[in-house]
């Protein structure tokens, strides 16, 4: 959104400077263009102006068509690659293991801070470097193949913001690949607060039914948004406010169209739930 210019900066110089790899970048404006960025973005950058803010994953399914490649990566605006060799090393991953079809990175914050356990995607966080098939992903930084990405639909463009790393990883499970957390590839990204946008309780909730209803097999929905309407409450019964919010994204998610409906099939269930994650939690 051209808020971040230094971040930005720093983000896009990282991908620039990859070695080893080819790199066709766009940067993407949400309701800004980018093409007014101060300082100028650096050349051969393409920019792609969207009038008005869809949403982030909206914003990441727009950049897709205007480049060129096998893989694909998306990177945050305040995420960068403190390696010059990630892209390389990471796509060399794909190729060795065709199994997987997306690749989160481990996350850590630039200055040292303690990174939050929830950029570790998975219930049983142990070592962040510990690599791992996962079930949801942080979205700041993510590679696949394209032709995975095309399979699984792309990012939830109604979805706005959150949990659309859910969804992409429940999509590519059900291409039949795996989502892997890849605790020896490093990201950068500072530690802050997802409360900080306004809007975070409501979309949280939201999404959650959204991410049941267009994904799951009918007779999962209620044991999905059950169980995370239990942790939600356990979660912030001290916290009345939020949890006011987060009931009306909660009724909003049933009483509003969620857009496509893809349910994964019996086969991504069982191969879920045999990899440790059945997908109703």
């Amino acid at each position: 959104m051209g808020t971040r210019p230094d971040d930005l900066a720093r983000g896009i110089r990282s991908v620039l400077d990859q070695q080893g790899v080819v790199v066709d970048v766009v940067c993407v404006g949400n309701g800004w263009d980018p093409a007014t960025a101060d300082p100028p973005l650096p050349a051969g950058v393409k920019t792609l102006h969207l009038p008005e803010n869809l949403g982030i994953p909206a914003g990441r399914n727009r950049g897709v068509p205007e480049v060129a490649g096998d893989v694909l990566f998306f990177l945050d605006d305040d995420a960068f690659l403190p390696s010059g060799t990630f892209l390389s090393d990471g796509c060399r991953m794909l190729a060795d293991r065709p199994e997987i079809g997306l690749i989160q990175p481990r996350v850590v914050d630039p200055t040292g801070l303690v990174s939050p356990r929830r950029w570790i995607p998975r219930i049983r966080k142990g070592d962040a470097a510990h690599s791992s098939a996962v079930f949801s992903c942080w979205e700041g930084a993510v590679l696949l193949p394209r032709r995975v990405f095309e399979a699984a639909g792309g990012w939830a463009d109604p979805f706005f913001y959150a949990h659309e790393g859910i969804e992409l990883a429940w999509r590519v499970w059900n291409t039949g690949h795996v989502a892997w957390y890849a605790g020896d590839l490093e990201a950068g990204h500072p530690v802050i607060d997802p409360a900080r946008h306004a809007y975070y309780y409501r979309l949280n909730a939201r999404n959650r039914v959204w991410l049941a209803r267009r994904n799951l097999p009918y007779v999962l929905v209620p044991f999905y948004v059950a169980s995370w309407t239990g942790i939600q409450v356990l979660r912030w019964a001290r916290r009345p406010a939020a949890l006011k919010a987060w009931f009306g994204g909660w009724r909003a998610g049933w009483r509003e169209h969620p857009g496509e409906r893809r349910p994964m099939s019996w086969r991504t269930v069982w191969r879920m739930t045999r990899a440790g994650r059945p997908p109703i939690v």
